[in-house]
């Protein structure tokens, strides 16, 4: 069932509505665990856009499978998306910072507001993004140190390659996700790919990732394929490789590859002269799980991160 979530004008005289597809048994006990799947808080990010539709598409295909309910919130950021601005156009607004909102507030701050109601009551809500354009991610979820130990469980299931566990003080506080978590929603984000782009691959594994989720939680019935063990990173397991100079980075590398401490990660190299300016190399022996996809770089830009951690 289609429902609005929130709706506000706009001063173009648009109206900006966020909506949701509330999928439910027929006839309902009352008992079912809830899944939220949220999509589109950067409206730059469409690889979650496929990843609702396929899991909204199973769901119907078997839906006498289904024994819970799951909410599915494609599109939290309309306007964004279709502009294919990261922010909410007009506005300039980062609506990932704007959580958990207020009614009294901006449009921005108005719609966040009523999307966290909506969504509080959830056993569990799954934050979908695509990183940016500057840089490629392996699937992975990232959770908050603070309520690691009662997420992790969960994550597990999401048939991701990494679990990265962030310290408290480095998480976003306007965030959905945190938000969410101090309300007593269990929450986390999961990130993979590039921004303006959907690898399938990455996707439809995330796909399987949730329907294994939603079995574990008692809401899925049907066929789910767990194939991915996560590795779990904390920060002092992720190294940071940024560039020393400017110029064009073409990569030595692939992404998601493993690489030796002193392997060359990639060179940048200086276009006007036609001159090598620099040789990327790695810091630590790892996996790369996230790589340089824009290749305009400048001193001090982010190329690559390394994890180095356990293995599950």
């Amino acid at each position: 069932m289609i429902e609005t979530v929130a709706s506000a004008s706009m001063l173009i005289g648009e109206v900006m509505k966020v909506k949701k597809n509330h999928l439910a048994p027929d006839f309902p006990s009352g008992r079912e665990k809830r899944l939220s799947i949220v999509s589109g808080l950067h409206g730059d990010e469409v690889s979650g856009q496929y990843i609702c539709y396929e899991v909204i598409r199973r769901i119907k295909k078997n839906f006498e499978k289904l024994t819970g309910i799951v909410d599915v919130y494609p599109f939290i950021n309309p306007l964004g998306l279709e502009a294919q601005n990261r922010y909410v156009p007009v506005f300039d607004t980062d609506m990932n910072t704007l959580f958990p909102g207020s009614t009294d507030g901006t449009v921005g701050e108005y719609t966040a507001a009523l999307i966290v109601r909506d969504i509080v009551g959830s056993d569990i809500c799954v934050d979908i993004h695509s990183s940016s354009i500057y840089m490629k991610e392996i699937p992975q979820v990232r959770i908050n140190s603070d309520v690691a130990e009662e997420i992790e469980p969960y994550a597990k299931k999401m048939n991701t390659d990494v679990i990265w566990v962030h310290p408290s003080s480095t998480v976003m506080l306007g965030s959905l996700v945190y938000s969410l978590n101090e309300m007593g929603v269990k929450s986390m984000v999961v990130e993979s790919g590039v921004a303006l782009k959907i690898d399938y691959d990455y996707a439809n594994q995330i796909v399987e990732g949730l329907f294994s989720l939603m079995t574990y939680m008692g809401i899925w019935n049907g066929e789910s394929n767990h194939t991915h063990s996560p590795k779990i990173a904390g920060d002092k397991d992720v190294a940071y490789v940024n560039a020393e100079s400017s110029g064009i980075f073409i990569p030595a590398i692939k992404h998601s590859d493993i690489v030796k401490k002193g392997d060359i990660i990639g060179n940048i190299v200086n276009v006007l002269t036609g001159s090598p300016e620099e040789t990327v190399t790695a810091p630590r022996s790892g996996m790369v799980f996230s790589l340089r996809e824009y290749p305009v770089i400048e001193e001090g830009s982010l190329v690559a991160r390394i994890f180095g951690g356990t293995y599950e």
